[in-house]
């Protein structure tokens, strides 16, 4: 199996009044994992509906390989599909299902049979072939469906909220399982979620969407980052975020100001020059991990100081909700990693903060840019 590029060209749909997706363009390499990440709304299904053929763009351009496929029929763009409710035919075995496709394309029985048998054991469900869907688990009927998804061999797969409809435990399995066998045969998949983890564990590359565009796409390391705006840097991760004033441009960086009480240092980009105007208020992303904290009065004070407000255990690590001195609204969240012999804060403690300068954003205040 060998998979294909997909290229999406200035794709808009509108539904009446409603712009659902406006002007996105995405090129999928061949055997490329690329997930369509974002909120309900954003757009993402309704793209790969409109990829799947279910639904016809208002205008733009989709090509499967070198073929146009804009106003094609579904059932003739060799596209495997599998869907958060499987779709699994209640009447018919596991082996029935998997064999649906192959039989709708008249394939000699010789080969149903081997590749219906090749399918089973790919999904690890060699003892199931005669059950029915209803005596299946969830996770096993989500399997089956993949399985007839890969049965004809497409060379693209495209995958609608797959796991959603399924436990923690088995939903990070699966996920796992899928990326292994994706690498495995080559295809390409364009998968929807609006689950960020599953995004990153799963993708080459994420596009993130955001009201019918694309907010940015790339490796999910490079979102993660280096997003390039709020609404990225809140819905890749967790991030804090603390309205500064720009103050102007240091040798070691841009210098901005928390509420006329610490003054802190963000690092400047390769290739950054100024972008804002000196007194502008600015929002400085920062994330949870990026936060050094010390015990008030155990060193030299550093440039926020705060209250911990709530301390949570959780084995690996350790999260603090820190309500900052002089500042009103959402306290900060500060990850800490748990280890033998590493400090752990309570409940009550004053501490101070200090962020690492390579570790913060800045971004215009009230905008996406």
């Amino acid at each position: 199996m060998k998979g294909s590029s997909v290229t999406v060209s200035e794709i808009v749909k509108q539904y009446g009044a409603v712009t659902a997706v406006d002007g996105v363009s995405v090129d999928v390499q061949p055997g490329e994992f690329l997930s369509l990440l974002g909120p309900s709304g954003s757009g993402k299904t309704t793209l790969l509906m409109m990829i799947a053929g279910f639904e016809l763009p208002s205008s733009g351009v989709i090509r499967v390989g070198a073929t146009d496929v804009t106003h094609v029929a579904p059932n003739k763009r060799n596209i495997g599909m599998v869907f958060q409710k499987y779709a699994l035919f209640p009447h018919m075995s596991v082996r029935e299902n998997i064999s649906f496709p192959l039989r709708m394309r008249k394939a000699p029985k010789a080969e149903i049979h081997r590749r219906v048998g090749e399918a089973i054991d790919l999904v690890h469900l060699g003892s199931y072939g005669d059950r029915k869907p209803s005596q299946l688990s969830g996770g096993q009927q989500q399997r089956v469906a993949l399985a007839r998804a890969l049965v004809f061999e497409p060379p693209v797969l495209l995958m609608d909220e797959p796991l959603g409809a399924l436990d923690k435990k088995l939903r990070e399995q699966l996920q796992i399982e899928i990326k292994t066998l994706q690498q495995r045969l080559g295809v390409t998949v364009i998968f929807v979620t609006h689950d960020q983890e599953e995004a990153l564990t799963m993708s080459d590359r994420i596009a993130v969407m955001d009201d019918g565009r694309v907010a940015q796409i790339g490796a999910p390391s490079d979102l993660y980052a280096n997003p390039s705006t709020p609404f990225v840097a809140e819905f890749i991760g967790k991030m804090n975020f603390l309205v500064v004033d720009y103050l102007g441009e240091g040798p070691a960086g841009s210098e901005v100001r928390l509420h006329d009480t610490a003054s802190f240092t963000v690092a400047r980009r390769p290739g950054e020059t100024a972008r804002f105007s000196e007194g502008a208020r600015l929002v400085a992303a920062v994330r949870p991990e990026s936060i050094t904290v010390r015990k008030r009065g155990t060193g030299a004070p550093e440039g926020v100081s705060g209250t911990v407000a709530t301390s949570i255990y959780l084995g690996t690590h350790q999260t603090l909700l820190v309500d900052l001195d002089g500042r009103e609204g959402p306290p900060i969240h500060v990850q800490l990693p748990v280890s033998h012999g590493s400090q752990t804060f309570a409940r009550g403690e004053t501490v101070d903060l200090s962020f690492r300068p390579e570790a913060i954003h800045l971004f215009a205040r009230g905008t996406d840019q």
